[in-house]
C-alpha cells in the first residue's frame, strides 16, 4: 500500500520534493493533497504535479483523513507553529531543516511529537544519500582509522533572496546552509557534543549572518572546521581525514553523488528529474522520502538515522555560533 503524502507549502523546495517523489514507485508513494496559504498557488501546483486535492489553508490539510504523512517546506520561522499543527492533528511530519529557529523550538516540537505519539523527522536529505550511508559504514568499520579532522565549506550568492537576508523570515547563512556542515560533523563524530566552539564572521546589514568560519573542538584533539557564506559561490566540498586515510566529497557535499575514498572514486548518480529543478541534485530528496516510508511501516516515532537528539544537537551548536556572532531572532528565548 502506498504512503500517501500531503505537501505543506507551494514553494521552490516543495516543487523539488514533488519531482523527487516521481522517481519512486507509484505503488509506494502517492501525493494526495497540497496546501498553501494562497489557494491559487496550491491549485497551480496541484495541476502541475497531478495532485488530486488543493487547500487554501494548512488546517484543511491537517484534517484530511487520507493523508498519511506531511512534508513541510515553509519558511524557517513557521516551522514550529506549522509543525505543531500537524503533529497535534496526529499527522507524521517530515519537516525541512532547520527543525526549529533554535534548540528550544526543536525541543518543543520533539515534545509535541512524543506527547501525541507521532513520527517527526528533520529533512536533512544529506543523511539519506547512498554515499552518506557508505560513509557511515566506512567509519563504523574503521576504514579511516581515527578520524581527527573534518573540513567543509558551503557557499552560494543569496543576498538577493529576501528570506535569506530578512530577520523576520529567519534569514542567515548558518540556518540555511551552514547547518549542512554541522550535521556532517555530528554524523562523523557520532552525535558527540563539541567540547568548545569558536566562531568568527561578518553580518549582513540586516543583522543576519553573512559569512562565518567555525571550529568545533572535540575530545581527543579532533576538529571539524567549516565556512559558510551567502555572498558568493564557493566549492561546497568536504574532506574527512583519519589516521589511515581520507574521504573527499566533491561539491555539493550536502547532496553527494561522488566521493573519493583513499584515492578510489565512487559514483552514485541520481535518477534524472521529470521537470526542471530549483536546487542541484534535487531528486536526491527521494532517499529521505524512502526512509520516512520505511520508518512509518516499522511503526517508528523517529528516525534512527536522523534522530531528534541529532536535531537538537545541531540546533544547539547553531545557537552558540549565533551567540558568538551576535545574531538574534525574535524566536530566541532567554535562559
Amino acid at each position: 500500500m502506498a504512503t500517501r503524502w500531503g505537501i505543506c507549502s507551494a514553494g521552490r523546495i516543495s516543487h523539488d520534493f514533488l519531482v523527487a517523489l516521481k522517481t519512486l514507485p507509484a505503488e509506494e508513494h502517492q501525493v494526495v493533497a497540497i496546501a498553501a496559504r494562497d489557494l491559487a498557488r496550491a491549485q497551480e501546483y496541484a495541476q502541475k504535479h497531478g495532485i488530486p486535492r488543493a487547500y487554501g489553508s494548512y488546517e484543511e490539510l491537517a484534517r484530511d483523513p487520507h493523508v498519511d504523512v506531511v512534508y513541510v517546506g515553509v519558511i524557517h520561522p513557521e516551522h514550529l507553529p506549522v509543525g505543531r499543527l500537524f503533529l497535534g492533528a496526529g499527522k507524521p511530519v517530515l519537516l525541512e531543516k532547520p527543525l526549529g529557529m533554535d534548540a528550544a523550538e526543536v525541543r518543543e516540537l520533539a515534545q509535541v511529537a512524543r506527547t501525541h505519539g507521532v513520527f517527526l523527522m528533520e529533512a536533512f536529505w544529506t543523511r539519506f544519500f547512498p554515499l552518506s550511508e557508505q560513509i557511515r559504514q566506512l567509519l563504523a568499520q574503521g576504514a579511516l582509522g581515527e578520524v581527527t579532522l573534518l573540513r567543509a565549506a558551503v557557499g552560494h550568492p543569496m543576498e538577493n533572496i529576501p528570506r535569506l537576508v530578512e530577520k523576520k523570515l529567519g534569514g542567515g547563512a548558518i540556518l540555511d546552509i551552514g547547518c549542512y556542515c554541522i550535521q556532517l560533523a555530528s554524523m562523523v563524530f557520532g552525535g558527540e557534543k563539541p567540547e568548545s566552539i569558536v566562531a568568527s564572521g561578518f553580518l549582513y546589514p540586516s543583522g543576519v549572518d553573512e559569512t562565518t568560519s567555525v571550529i568545533l573542538n572535540y575530545a581527543g584533539k579532533r576538529q571539524a572546521v567549516f565556512s559558510c557564506t551567502m555572498r558568493l559561490e564557493i566549492p561546497s566540498q568536504a574532506v574527512l581525514c583519519g589516521t589511515e586515510g581520507c574521504i573527499e566529497v566533491p561539491s555539493p557535499f550536502y547532496a553527494p553523488t561522488t566521493m573519493i575514498v583513499k584515492g578510489q572514486r565512487r559514483d552514485c548518480p541520481l535518477p534524472p528529474p521529470s521537470q526542471p529543478l530549483n536546487f542541484s541534485n534535487g531528486t536526491g530528496m527521494r532517499y529521505e522520502a524512502q526512509h520516512v516510508r520505511e520508518c512509518l511501516l516499522r511503526g517508528l516515532k523517529e528516525s534512527p538515522v536522523m534522530s531528534l537528539a541529532d536535531s537538537e544537537l545541531v540546533a544547539s551548536i547553531m545557537d552558540e555560533i549565533r551567540r558568538q556572532l551576535g545574531v538574534t531572532y525574535s524566536a530566541d528565548r532567554q535562559g
